[in-house]
């Protein structure tokens, strides 16, 4: 059984931070590529970053300057730091990871998402 959470949002004002968290726990082999998406209601879920195995990393153009992706491996997490946030950065955050668990196949799996607040 493997476990994906987020964890980090909450509410900032204009041009705050915040450090999202997507941690993997349980039956976890590897944790290949993870994605950090968000979503507004009435839309589709954007890519806002992802970061592969080896620290490959990409980043919208729409948060470049602004976002960073970054992973422990040790840990199994993966962190979004958000610097330099606007009203319309305001979403629920999800996290997407490929996962092999420990001596089975690869997964996808989806975290339960954490709502981010922007205030202007």
């Amino acid at each position: 059984q493997v476990q994906l959470v987020e964890s980090g949002g909450g509410l900032v004002q204009a041009g705050g931070s915040l450090r999202l968290s997507c941690a993997a726990s349980g039956s976890v082999g590897s944790v290949n590529y993870v994605g950090w998406y968000r979503q507004v209601p009435g839309s589709s879920r954007d890519l806002v970053a992802g970061i592969t195995s080896g620290g490959d990393t990409n980043v919208a153009n729409f948060v470049k300057d602004r976002f960073t992706i970054s992973r422990d491996n040790a840990k199994n997490t993966v962190y979004l730091q958000m610097n330099s946030l606007k009203p319309e950065d305001t979403a629920v955050y999800y996290c997407r990871a490929n996962i092999r668990s420990i001596g089975g196949n690869e997964y996808t799996y989806w975290g339960q998402g954490t709502q981010v607040t922007v205030s202007s």
